[in-house]
Parts: C-alpha cells; structure tokens; sequence
C-alpha cells in the first residue's frame, strides 16, 4: 500500500500528534522503500532517540548514517537499496547554514560568537522547525537519494513547522529587518526606544549590552538575507512540489483522530500534497463477541477458574476497544473523502529494534490477499 502511495515521490513528510507511534512509522517507511531497491534517507528531529532504538544501534547524531547495508537485516527481508538515518541537531544545523550564506570566515565566526545568535540557535521553540527545513532541502538538493523521510514534530506543532519558511521570508524582506540591519546605526536606535533604562540596568548587573548585541547581530545578517529568503522560497516550492508526499500518522483514540482530521483538513486547505493516513495501533475485531461468563466456563477446565476469569474479562474489554477503533476510524474515512488511510495493527510488542521494525513494514507494505493473511494471522 505505502509503495503505491510513494511511488514516484522524492520526499515523504511524516506528521502526527505525539505518541502514536509517527517515528517507528517513518523508519518503518524508510525500511520498506530501501527493501524495493531505493537510497533511502530518514530523518528525525526527535531528541528521544527513538529511531536509533528502532533502526538497532546506540545513537544518531547531526550526520547521516548508513544503517542497510551494514547492520544484519531484520529476518528474511531482503534489502537491495541503502538505509541512512540521521538525528538532526538544531544547534549545528545553523551553525553549517550559517557557514554556507556568510560571505567569509570572519562573517562566520562573528555570527557564532554573538550572545543574541547564540540564543536564537539553541531556542527548542522554532528552531526546530526550521532548521528541519533547512535540511530538508539541502538533502533534496544534494540529489544523493532516492526517498528523503522526514519525521516532524506532533501536528499542534506542524503549522509553525509548515509556515516556517514563509515566515522566514516574510521577516527578512520586511522593512523592520531592512531598517535593523543597516550600517548607519539606524537599527540600534529603534532597539534602544523606550527600552534604554531597563537595558542600562540590565547591563550593569549582567555585564551584557543586550543593544549592542541585537545591532551587531542584525548588522551581520546584511548581504545575507536574500540567501535566507531564497532557501525558504526553495522549501515552499517543495513542499508543494508533486513528488513530496505527507503522511498523517495517528493512533484510533479519539484525540488523535481529532487532531488527523484537522491536519487533513490544514495541509488540504494550504495545498500541501497528501499521500494518505496512517492508522497505528488498531484493535481488529476478528473473533466474534462472547459473553465473558460464556468463555470462563469455556476455558476453566483447561486454565482453571480465577485465570479463566481473568482471560474471559480481558476478551471483553479487547473488543470494547475494537469497537471504539471501528467507530473512530469510521469517522476518519469519512473525512477524508475517498482517500487512502492504511491500518496497522495493535501488535503484541512495542516496537524497540529491526524485528520489530519489520514486523510493522509487513503491514504497510501488504496489499491484497497478503494483508488479508497477515490480518488473520493475529488470531492463529
């Protein structure tokens, strides 16, 4: 299903609210394309390190690693292409834009040493989403790749993650930015408005010329900004771009199906390509409904009376829980008008390393009577 829907894509966007399961999703993604022969890139800016955990080894950092081939590939699975994987570090993420759009060392150097960048560029809030712009396209304009997968922050967060570039660009060619970055000493006078005595006391305590700084910094960033503003023109465009694909990644509670349906509704509205949903941790209603006094009598002879009861209770409350998931996931499909939603079981693991890994590659990648076989087999 997920080959399909990637087909002829270059970049694959994985979005979602928190906890249900986004990035085990993207590297399952990841798995399953390098698998079909493709040079497959995931990417996370998730600082939990869950993907290295999923991909089997100690940690990623800011530089991309080759995982396949390399590692031992989960079970009999068969991978002709290549799977990276990188963890991307806001900091240094900059810092490398940074030296790329400086016009020279000392430009550079200058720029890092500012108290004002400093701050900017180690802000959690922001920089996140930007700087995973900004590698995007640096990946995709390196061309190196087949398939870049991008694993993004939780959706309440997507939007500012979205409009990052646009925000971007919009700064820099404002006329605050253009006045603020002069030479003439024009921008630290508009900083220093109504803000002079309470600067001043901060200076003396601190030892910080916050002032001096913030111009210095604005200043640095002139002849610089039409470098800015024409990467974040280039991240607009592929977004938009018909080979990106987004992904929306939920699990069937109804919160995060909420906040799937908005997302659709969001990337619909701003005119982002969507691929399709991904459902995880489904609940499949394949055994019929038994009433719990009907199964402890059924299974006391063989587990005793106080297990059998325990089992006849937990039978119950599993198909509580498919039912909510077919009332919720009903809902979804609704909203999405036809489009394509893919499910993936509940499965008797978390996912923690390649085996477990593979196993949700199964259900993504089954089309058919595969997936069908696959289904059946949770209850043999």
């Amino acid at each position: 299903m997920i080959a399909e829907l990637l087909h002829g894509k270059r970049v694959c966007i994985c979005t979602g609210s928190g906890g249900v399961g986004k990035t085990t999703a993207s590297a399952a993604i990841a798995l399953g394309m390098a698998a079909q022969g493709a040079k497959v890139a995931v990417v996370t800016i998730d600082p939990a390190n869950r993907l290295a955990d999923a991909l089997g080894i100690d940690s990623l950092d800011n530089e991309l690693h080759q995982v396949l081939p390399g590692a031992q590939a989960p079970g009999e699975l068969e991978v002709r292409g290549e799977l990276w994987a990188m963890m991307l570090d806001p900091k240094r993420t900059f810092d490398e834009l940074i030296e790329r759009l400086a016009p020279d060392a000392e430009r550079v150097r200058e720029i890092k040493a500012n108290r004002v960048y400093r701050e900017l560029s180690s802000a959690v809030s922001g920089s996140q989403e930007f700087t995973a712009m900004a590698k995007l396209y640096e990946l995709d304009q390196d061309g190196r790749f087949d398939l870049l997968v991008l694993d993004t922050p939780p959706s309440r967060n997507a939007l500012d993650f979205l409009e990052a570039p646009r925000r971007l660009s919009s700064f820099l060619e404002g006329r605050m930015m253009h006045a603020l970055v002069r030479p003439t000493g024009l921008g630290v006078r508009i900083l220093g408005l109504g803000t002079a005595p309470l600067l001043g006391a901060l200076r003396r305590v601190t030892g910080v010329d916050l002032v001096a700084d913030l111009g210095r910094f604005f200043q640095l960033l002139a002849g610089m900004t039409q470098g800015f503003s024409q990467r974040a023109d280039g991240v607009q465009r592929l977004l938009r771009a018909p080979t990106t694909a987004f992904l929306v990644v939920t699990s069937p509670e109804r919160e995060p199906i909420d906040e799937a349906i908005w997302f659709h509704r969001t990337i619909e509205q701003e005119g982002f390509p969507l691929a399709g949903v991904v459902v995880n941790h489904v609940h499949h209603d394949l055994l019929p409904e038994s009433e719990p006094g009907d199964v402890k009598r059924g299974l006391a002879r063989i587990l005793g009376p106080e297990l059998a009861g325990k089992v006849a209770v937990n039978f119950r409350d599993y198909h509580l829980l498919a039912r909510r998931d077919e009332h919720n996931i009903s809902r979804l499909a609704e909203a999405l008008e036809g489009q394509p939603l893919v499910l993936v079981p509940q499965l008797d693991e978390d996912v923690h390393d390649m085996d477990g890994l593979e196993a949700m590659r199964r259900y993504l990648f089954a089309v058919g009577e595969e997936r069908e076989r696959l289904i059946a087999e949770l209850v043999a």
